[in-house]
Formats: structure tokens, sequence, C-alpha cells
């Protein structure tokens, strides 16, 4: 079984000031992951993450050069690792896909183009490292879409092409790896047969691997996923992996780590009304037992199909000058709005001070 974490935060959490501990004794991040079972390290990239005078939009500033950083250490501790293409230069999610600031003004066709001239660079230039990943999401949680408006749902011939584009790109440099499309709302059954069926209506490309992401609060019951993972490998015969998963482990506020006004910070992104559709309590243990009710539930996926799991932000602890976007950040995805700091250190696998949660033990422990 895949036991991923995406840490694309981590660089940036410890150079401000974050530190890791286990049984109390401190250690690297992630070799204390290792210890506990990962096997597979998951790392976002952002076209160019930066405003026309430099300054970074946050989150990690996760740059092809921070990626590789990342890689690399992952690579060195013989460690796998799944790189995620947003194809923007921020965050891409269900409620953005923002076409990055070097391809504004293009069309359908140049759009295509791009897609494959990125993901055909990016790609080379981790081979000529010596990184390349194992995994490539070709695209992050498009479920609406991506590069928005010419692939934004309904437009699947477009959604099509692009997310094609991306896959030849791939097996153009190395057939070995592997692709994946990746969704959210991971316990939404039909919407995954029909994002599916019309992708493959509009002349798709075929790929590797569907990705899902599974949040509780927002996301349906464990029994949702259970099902649409068990209709999907029915329907396609893909192997599956829940690419994003997390389940908080307190509902204590972290306002003194991070250090910020209440006027400068949002504050966790589960709220109490959406802790409470968890259906887990958020504690260390209730997190522990989702964890292990999420690998059982991929475990039974028919014919082996369900291959993993990756948890979302295991590292991204509060501190201090880690926040999910700056003001240049905001503004480039249009939530001048919304406040910085960090929404969801209370989703770690590590609590505040960095030390090791039990949610580690029950990942290590679990064979699947």
């Amino acid at each position: 079984m895949i036991k991923g974490m995406d840490l694309s935060t981590l660089a940036e959490v410890e150079r401000c000031g974050g530190r890791f501990y286990d049984g109390g004794r401190p250690g690297d991040a992630m070799d204390i992951l290792i210890k506990y079972g990962m096997n597979m390290v998951r790392l976002r990239l952002w076209n160019d993450p930066f405003d026309e005078e430099g300054h970074s939009y946050g989150a990690g500033g996760n740059d092809i050069e921070m990626v590789l950083a990342l890689a690399k250490r992952a690579k060195e501790k013989g460690c796998p690792w799944m790189l995620d293409f947003h194809y923007s230069d921020f965050w891409a999610d269900p409620g953005k896909q923002t076409v990055p600031k070097a391809w504004r003004g293009l069309d359908a066709d140049g759009l295509a183009q791009a897609v494959y001239e990125y993901t055909f660079s990016v790609l080379q230039r981790c081979r000529d490292e010596g990184l390349l990943p194992a995994i490539v999401a070709v695209g992050n949680e498009i479920t609406n879409g991506l590069l928005w408006p010419y692939g934004k749902v309904p437009a699947y011939g477009n959604i099509a092409r692009f997310v094609s584009a991306g896959i030849r790109a791939v097996r153009d440099v190395n057939v070995f790896i592997r692709t994946m499309i990746h969704l959210d709302n991971g316990g939404n059954r039909e919407l995954y047969c029909t994002w599916f069926s019309r992708y493959f209506e509009n002349g798709g490309l075929d790929f590797d691997c569907i990705g899902l992401s599974y949040y509780p609060f927002w996301h349906g019951t464990p029994d949702m996923l259970r099902a649409n993972l068990k209709e999907l490998a029915e329907r396609f015969g893909k192997k599956m992996l829940v690419a994003e998963v997390s389940m908080g482990h307190t509902m204590r506020d972290y306002q003194t780590y991070e250090k910020l006004s209440s006027r400068q910070r949002n504050g966790m992104a589960t709220t109490p009304e959406l802790a409470a559709k968890a259906g887990y309590p958020m504690t260390p243990l209730g997190q522990a037992r989702f964890m292990k009710d999420i690998m059982e539930i991929i475990r039974e996926v028919p014919d082996g199909l369900g291959e993993g799991f990756c948890y979302w932000e295991p590292a991204w602890i509060p501190v201090s000058g880690s926040e999910w976007a700056t003001e240049q950040g905001r503004a480039y995805v249009g939530e001048t709005n919304r406040a910085g700091g960090n929404e969801w250190a209370n989703q770690a696998l590590f609590d505040y001070d960095g030390n090791v949660l039990p949610a580690l033990e029950v990942i290590r422990d679990f064979e699947g």
C-alpha cells in the first residue's frame, strides 16, 4: 500500500522555525515519517508563484527549484515521489483554476500546446537531475476542469485535450512514469462516473490511476467513499489512490503559534460546524481511528485496485511566517477578502509543537 505524505510546505515550515520530535527526540521530519511508514512523498508544482516584483505567493513557494530540492531530499532517503501539476501559478482546486501569467491570452490550441511543452520541460529537467517522479498528476482536483474558462466544465472537449496533452508529454519523457487524473469530493459516485465517462467520450487519452480527495468534513461519509471506490473499480478498472486525505486531531486554537492578530488570520478550516460532520472526534485517537478506517476501505477495493493514500500536509504545523497565502498570493487567486494564516495545522500528524501523534503509529502498523 502506498502510504504517501504531501510535504510541499516542509522546507518553509523548517525555515520559519518548525521542529519535529519523536518520543521527545528531535529529528528530520522526513526521517520520522519514513520510520512511521511513509513510502511516497507528494509535491505540488506551481508554474511561477511570485508576483512581478518577486514577492512569493506563500504556502511553500513551490516552484520547480523548491520541488526539486524536496524531491532530492526524499530520494536521498530512499523514498520515491509523486509530482502534482497545478498548471497555475498558485492554488488550483474545484473553486479556482487560474491560467498561469505566462499563458494568458492563449486560446485553447495554445493552452494545449503550453501544457505539453511545460510538462515535457519540467520532466526533462527531472530526468536530467536524476529525479524522475514515480507518479504524475496531470492537474490538481480538476473536478470542474482546468485552465478556465476554456477548460471549465462542461467543456469536456477542451478538458480532455488539455489533460491528454499532459499525459502525452509524460509518456514522451518516460513511458514508465504512471499518470493520474485527480478529482475532489471522493464520496460522490455520480460525479466520478459522469466525469470519467465524459472524459473518455471526448477522446481523452488513457491513464493509469484515478486520484480522489477525501475529507470527511466536506466529502460525505466513509461508506460513501467505499461505494465510490467500488463502483469506479468495476466501471473503469483503474488503480485508485486517495490522493488527499486528512482528519483533525484537535479543535484547540493555535493563534499564539502563528503570532498573527485575529484580523490577519482565518483560523482553522474545520469550523465547529464542519467538525461535527466528520463522523469522528477531532482528537488524537479520533484521527488515528479515522486513518485506520480509511486504510481498511482502500484495502477492500475489488481486484486489489485500491493502491493507497497520500495524507495532505502532515507536517504543516503552525509557525510564524508559513501561511496559506501572502497578500500577493491572495490577489493572484482573487481572494483578497480572505485573511492569511495556516488553516490546516490541526490536521497535521504532528501536534502544534511538532510531536508525533498516534495516527502515525496506526499508519506504520497497518498492513495493506
